[in-house]
């Protein structure tokens, strides 16, 4: 897929340049980055370089993963990023992706990514076709849960043993967004279980 940029109130969500590789690097020498996402750590320059140069183009390219920069329009200032992934699942008739992010410390709690979480979300509902919006964390990570809420995710669960992080298996929450809770219609009818069915 060609790279999309989305704009909000506040942001403009672009494909990674690699101009970005400084604030990327410098973003994730943060501990709640390092402890919370899959980044490696310790994260070198060259880890940031490859992400910005290879990773980020090669998955809008294969639509493995389209991953966005989150900056501010006045500053243009790198806040974070977010991605769709796991999009092998997109093509096929369960129509599913993921939705990660990272935000920079400086600029956590003041709704940019709970922003930019809004508009990918639609942009995903309404330009990709995608009919569930899965998001999914180790179990613990407050923060990421805070935002998926605010955006509307409803959680559905604990997984046991579903992250592998440092050779331990560790539970992971998940939640999922439906088109219908931004009121956007879905291609494929939907038929929930009684609330007697549901584990």
């Amino acid at each position: 897929m060609e790279p999309v940029t989305l704009t909000t109130e506040r942001l403009v969500l672009r494909p990674f340049q690699p101009s970005d590789a400084p604030a990327v690097h410098a973003a994730c020498q943060d501990p709640d980055i390092l402890r919370w996402t899959t980044v490696p750590g310790p994260y070198e320059r060259a880890h940031a370089e490859d992400f910005v140069r290879r990773t980020c183009p090669e998955g809008w390219r294969d639509d493995r993963t389209y991953n966005f920069a989150l900056v501010t329009k006045g500053e243009k200032t790198l806040i974070g990023a977010m991605g769709l992934v796991r999009l092998a699942r997109l093509h096929g008739p369960e129509r599913q992706a993921e939705l990660g992010y990272w935000t920079v410390r400086e600029h956590r709690r003041h709704g940019y990514t709970v922003e930019a979480a809004r508009e990918v979300a639609e942009w995903a509902f309404t330009g990709l076709g995608v009919e569930r919006l899965e998001w999914c964390t180790e179990a613990g990570n407050e923060a990421s849960r805070a935002v998926a809420l605010a955006v509307g995710f409803q959680m559905e669960g604990t997984d046991r043993a579903r992250i592998v992080r440092e050779g331990t298996r560790r539970d992971a929450w998940r939640g999922a967004l439906l088109p219908s809770d931004f009121g956007l219609p879905s291609t494929t009818p939907y038929l929930p279980a009684p609330a007697a069915n549901r584990a």
